[in-house]
């Protein structure tokens, strides 16, 4: 009796396949973490020459301004920030296959990332300064501005990812872009706090 050693051709291929598909997500993820690290340099910059003109401008603050008030974006702060627990609870229900749990949860995270916009773009409208009044106005405008603009792509990712989870079967198996999203917004709210310190906190 004898003995034949299988070849790659006759071994089930599906592990094969299943396990790339693991290795392209996992480059995905990590390309998008290098994304958000570049990010992260950018405003980290933008911090820096913030602070840097703070501390060396004698007159700061335009003609007439004493200071930003505090409590009103303090309260759409405490939004933004909070939607990074709600975005943790949506993805999570997709994890656990709970599609429609992970809908109301998502579409509650857009509906407070969109709160936070409705908040600024009030808040603009109503400062006694604009983008020509001096470095101030100039840096406050440029950072909340760049800021909200990740805001706004954010939201509109989201709704991308939920307008897909209406595709039969398309998140069985979890989805690598939810993930994506759930990252950058979490990236979004960690910029925003150290925004508001930075702005809002150290006036003085």
């Amino acid at each position: 009796m004898t003995t034949t050693t299988p070849t790659p051709a006759d071994l089930p291929a599906q592990p094969a396949a299943h396990g790339h598909g693991h290795g392209h997500a996992d480059h995905t993820l990590t390309g998008f973490v290098i994304f958000l690290l570049s990010e992260s340099v950018i405003f980290l910059a933008l911090f820096a020459g913030y602070a840097i003109y703070k501390t060396s401008s004698p007159l700061w603050l335009p003609p007439g301004v004493e200071g930003l008030e505090v409590s009103e974006p303090l309260r759409f702060t405490v939004v933004l920030v909070s939607s990074s627990g709600v975005i943790y609870l949506a993805e999570r229900a997709l994890h656990r296959g709970r599609l429609w749990q992970f809908r109301a949860w998502w579409l509650l995270t857009m509906a407070m990332g969109t709160i936070f916009l409705v908040g600024q773009g009030l808040e603009w409208a109503a400062l006694p300064f604009g983008l020509s009044d001096g470095v101030y106005g100039a840096s406050f405008y440029l950072l909340t501005g760049f800021h909200g603009l990740h805001v706004l792509t954010g939201v509109l990712l989201m709704g991308l990812m939920l307008a897909r989870s209406f595709r039969p079967g398309n998140y069985d198996a979890g989805s690598v872009g939810v993930t994506a999203v759930s990252l950058f917004w979490h990236f979004v709210d960690v910029i925003w706090v150290v925004l508001f310190v930075l702005i809002y906190v150290w006036q003085r």
